[in-house]
Order: C-alpha cells, then sequence, then structure tokens
C-alpha cells in the first residue's frame, strides 16, 4: 500500500537527525519498536481518513466536532482502548504536520467524549459474543445467493468462521492470496496482528461433507459469479447488486454481521465481526480440541487468550446441571 501524503510521522522519523548514533544502534532503532509503532499510527490514520472520505471531510481540517462524530463512530465496534489509540494517532499526525496549534484531539470536547464512553462502556471491555455454527446455519439459510450481495455476504460468514480470521485480514485479502488443492484452500495472510514483520501466514480450510456451507465452495462460486481475476476478494456492492472494484472495509464486514444476527433475532449490539473468530475458537475448545490444534487455525501467539476461549467452552463441559439433567434415562 501506497503511503499518503498527508501522513507526516514516518516523514520526521525517517528526517530525524540520528548522526550521533551508531551504525548497530541505528540499525536496532529502525527494525523494532519504532518502525512497529508508527505502522500502527499510519494504520489508525488512514482508518480515520477512510471515514472522512466518505463523510466528505479534510482529515487535516477537522473540527472537535469531527473527532467526537468519528469517535461515536467508532464506539459501535471499537473498544475504549482502540479509540484512545486513534485519537492517540490523529494528534501526533497533527503535531508532526507542524498543525498542533490547530490539533482538534486537544479541545475539551474531545477528552470529555472519551471520558463519557469509558465510564458508559468500561474500560475494560467484553469481547463481542461468539457466533456458532447453528447460528451461521440460520444466517446463510436466509441469503439469497443468486445475488451478489447474498454471495458475498455468506463467503465473509463461512470463511471468516472456518479460518478464524479477524476482520482487518477478511477485508485485505487478495485473490492472489488463495490457492486451491483437492483437499482444500490455502489462504495466505501477507500481514495479520501477529505477524508484525508481514513473513506471512498461511490459514488451511478443508473441503466439508455439507456442500452449502462449504467456505472453499462458497469462495469458488463468489469467484465466478462477480467474475473477479485479481484484486480484493471482498468487494463493495451497488444498490443495483453491481460488484464494484472498491474493497469492502472491516467496518462494513462487521456492519454484515451485525445485519444477519439481527435478522435472527439476536441483539446486533453485542455481536460483531469478531464473534465469527470468538465463534470458531470456543466450538473448537468446545469440541475438546487441544490448544495447540486451535491455536494453529486462531494464530494467538499466546495461550492465555485460546485458554479464555477453552474456560468458555468448559462451563458447559462436563457441567452438573447437564449431567443431572440431560443425561436422564
Amino acid at each position: 500500500m501506497a503511503e499518503r501524503s498527508d501522513f507526516f510521522i514516518r516523514k520526521n522519523y525517517l528526517a530525524q537527525d540520528h548522526s550521533e548514533l551508531s551504525d548497530k544502534s541505528l540499525q536496532s532503532i529502525s527494525g523494532t519498536k519504532a518502525e512497529n509503532t508508527i505502522d500502527a499510527y499510519e494504520s489508525d490514520w488512514n482508518d480515520f481518513c477512510d471515514w472522512c472520505s466518505y463523510q466528505k471531510e479534510a482529515p487535516l481540517l477537522a473540527s472537535p466536532v469531527i473527532i467526537v462524530n468519528y469517535i461515536n463512530d467508532l464506539a459501535d465496534y471499537a473498544t475504549v482502548a482502540t479509540i484512545r489509540r486513534r485519537v492517540s494517532a490523529i494528534s501526533e499526525n497533527y503535531n508532526a504536520a507542524g498543525l498542533s496549534n490547530k490539533n482538534p484531539c486537544r479541545d475539551w470536547m474531545v477528552r470529555e467524549t472519551i471520558i463519557g464512553l469509558s465510564r458508559q462502556k468500561g474500560v475494560a471491555q467484553k469481547g463481542k459474543t461468539p457466533i456458532f455454527w447453528s447460528e451461521i446455519a440460520r444466517m446463510v439459510s436466509l441469503m439469497n445467493t443468486h445475488k451478489m450481495v447474498g454471495m458475498r455476504d455468506k463467503v465473509i460468514l463461512l470463511l471468516g468462521f472456518m479460518g478464524a480470521f479477524r476482520r482487518s485480514e477478511l477485508s485485505s485479502l487478495d485473490v492472489e492470496n488463495l490457492s486451491f488443492f483437492p483437499q482444500g484452500m490455502v489462504v495466505t495472510i501477507t500481514h495479520s496482528k501477529t505477524d508484525q514483520t508481514s513473513s506471512g501466514q498461511q490459514i488451511g480450510i478443508p473441503y466439508i461433507e455439507n456442500e452449502n456451507m462449504c467456505a472453499v465452495r462458497a469462495v469458488k462460486k463468489w469467484i465466478k459469479m462477480a467474475n473477479i481475476t485479481a484484486g480484493p476478494l471482498l468487494r463493495s456492492i451497488s444498490k443495483s447488486d453491481t460488484v464494484l472494484e472498491r474493497r469492502l472495509n472491516d467496518r462494513s464486514i462487521n456492519l454484515v454481521i451485525k445485519k444477519y444476527v439481527s435478522l435472527i433475532g439476536l441483539n446486533p449490539e453485542l455481536y460483531g465481526a469478531h464473534s465469527l473468530r470468538h465463534g470458531f475458537a470456543t466450538s473448537a475448545a468446545l469440541s475438546g480440541l487441544e490448544e495447540r490444534i486451535i491455536m494453529k487455525q486462531t494464530r494467538h501467539r499466546s495461550v492465555e487468550m485460546v485458554r479464555r476461549y477453552i474456560n468458555e467452552g468448559d462451563l458447559f463441559v462436563n457441567n452438573p446441571v447437564s449431567m443431572m439433567f440431560n443425561h436422564q434415562k
């Protein structure tokens, strides 16, 4: 992805005078935490710019009101920690652009909004409620897969669950990242939260017996229907059901999940794109799979997060209530 001309943090960092540092010190600085931090800031700035583009606002001419509106849109799916980080990135880029005296993030209105959200949502937030396979089957049954939007949304649900993908990973997938084999499909993630060096991660998704619920078959059908030969896998679709070249962003993926959750009678406020990943991990734990097997698909670096899902599953495994009332002859 080409660097935006209005992202000044990296330019300023590269322009800093490091003449007093040794070559070894320069090498260690350029390749570790500083670079990762700048990458994170750039990702956050790009998200704000995408939002501004949709709202027809100029990112570097934003008022405090625009920042507050952005924050409240973020609050529909993001944690308070993510919101704080995004605002910090916007603020840092204004400073790097020499616009510290016009920095909208310093306004009292922005500070009070973040404080209010922290009180309302809680700083330590619970993750999104998991979506289970039976619920996905109900959602798929409501889709008109003869239309482009229905087929695309089916791919989002099935691929998101079976690959335990983060929504940013789903959004960034290109057709070139997919390889098909007799056993199924291999998806290569070129950059993700746990792969900051962009060395690539591969996820295997096999065919399953239920053809209507098979992610591999769904992806193949979508590619053929949409006539996609290169570029983004998941794309925006016009009101006339025409597939556009524009990549579907991660916020739109979140809204797709909420749409179908609502259609089957669940509360959309409790669910989001992460519900697919959460649902896969919890379902795998419920099936008694070992930590290392689950981590192979979810690509978690820390076993602690996977153990949280396993603990959720264990609430219903060997549960005394089930043993008392569900196994009586």
